[in-house]
């Protein structure tokens, strides 16, 4: 049996640029060792959840990993709090939370992110305050921050049960059912949660979505108060003055293992918090990587070394690559385009020279588009090339969105992916 090596570059989809002489970054960058693999294989376009949806990583992830996100997902607050250890039981409330800064009017967001530069060491002074100078009524919480401007927040109601049938404070993700979906447009204002359609009248929704707002207004209070962020004013930076919220959810996912689901033994290299939580509640192995140095050079040289040498140890491994998804948001594409670049040079220009192809099933893909004049994900579909082994060229020339469009593979929904590696890998 081969072994696999299921790639997925975080954002990788895009649209016509006119800068770029209507190419995409990915179109537009030098490439040669994906272009070479699709060359080598077969290319096609994918849905990872399925037409129309505007993912977020959390559901794409989990479609790409063969599961129905209709089926299993209980939101991304869950999966992020798992990840981190916090405690969270059945009838918590869990959200993915954003540090952002917000005007003196402490309703306009200025910044989702906070500029893209808060520190660790801030975050984690600002978590540490919110955790001793909060008290929420009838509740407890746990707040911590992840990496940069990210984090979570679980919330224990003391009395009864909370519903994460509630509404977002971010507003750039509204909420489809259980899904969350990225807006493409939206007024930059701190919402009001509220319970969902069909919950306005369920008690733990109601008690859910109250509890979030009154965190919400005192971590605004706390936050403009705190040392780190009049030291960012003074520096000329942003303040993490504000907490928003999204995707609450209040149970976790009961994933069947991946390795019952494939009869195959996983690996995941994995960079954030929603993606490790993912890994861990489907059974696959996470493989430790040293944090990111900021270089890339450095750091898809590392990962591609580790996954040369862990690879022997599993029959797949899953690497998720978060790379060209950030300057997408910020709506940079060169960036974007310098992070495929790198990406190609550095992991796959390190990786494939060392492994006999035919010992192989290789896959490529994303898991959303986040075209760079949206600044968010699109229901867009995004590229995929699977090479190796037995697999003959289809006559793909290039990876890329207009290509793979024209490739054997035709169109593909996430879920269908791995379980055609797996039959490639068995041939």
């Amino acid at each position: 049996m081969k072994k696999i090596l299921y790639i997925i570059l975080d954002g990788l989809g895009d649209l016509p640029i006119k800068e770029l002489d209507d190419k995409t970054p990915l179109e537009a960058s030098h490439i040669p060792h994906l272009d070479n693999l699709a060359k080598k294989g077969k290319t096609g376009i994918v849905y990872t959840v399925k037409e129309g949806i505007a993912p977020e990583s959390d559901i794409a992830v989990i479609s790409l990993l063969g599961y129905d996100a209709r089926k299993y997902y209980t939101g991304r607050g869950p999966l992020e709090s798992f990840a981190e250890g916090l405690t969270f039981n059945d009838g918590d409330a869990a959200f993915r939370i954003n540090f952002a800064t917000v005007a003196k009017d402490n309703r306009t967001i200025i910044d989702r992110r906070v500029g893209r530069n808060l520190t660790t060491e801030e975050a984690t002074a600002l978590s540490k305050e919110l955790n001793s100078k909060i008290t929420l009524s009838n509740a407890t919480f746990e707040f911590r921050n992840t990496i940069g401007h990210r984090g979570v927040l679980v919330i224990h109601a003391m009395r009864s049960r909370l519903s994460g049938w509630i509404t977002n404070t971010d507003p750039a993700y509204a909420r489809e059912g259980v899904f969350g979906v990225a807006k493409e447009k939206f007024e930059n204002f701190i919402l009001e949660s509220k319970p969902m359609p069909g919950y306005e009248n369920d008690p733990k929704a109601q008690e859910g979505a109250l509890l979030l707002n009154e965190f919400t207004l005192k971590a605004i209070k706390v936050l403009n108060e705190s040392a780190v962020n009049k030291k960012r004013v003074l520096d000329a930076k942003m303040p993490g003055n504000c907490i928003v919220a999204r995707d609450a959810g209040d149970s976790l996912p009961k994933f069947p293992p991946l390795k019952e689901k494939y009869g195959l033994n996983f690996g995941s290299f994995v960079e954030m918090p929603v993606e490790k939580g993912i890994a861990l509640l489907t059974g696959l192995q996470i493989v430790s990587v040293p944090s990111s140095t900021g270089h890339p050079d450095v750091d898809f040289s590392v990962w591609a070394k580790i996954a040369e040498g862990q690879i022997k140890n599993f029959d797949g491994l899953y690497i998720h690559i978060k790379g060209p998804d950030e300057p997408a948001h910020d709506g940079n594409f060169e960036k974007k385009k310098e992070s495929i670049e790198a990406i190609d040079k550095f992991f796959f220009g390190n990786l494939i020279p060392k492994i006999k192809l035919e010992d192989f099933i290789i896959c490529v893909t994303a898991d959303h588009s986040t075209p760079c004049n949206l600044k968010a994900h699109s229901a867009d579909p995004v590229p995929i090339l699977i090479c190796g082994a037995e697999i003959k060229s289809d006559g793909s020339i290039e990876f890329g969105e207009t290509a793979a469009k024209k490739g054997s593979l035709g169109k593909l929904l996430g879920r269908e992916i791995l379980g055609l590696l797996v039959r490639f890998a068995r041939e």
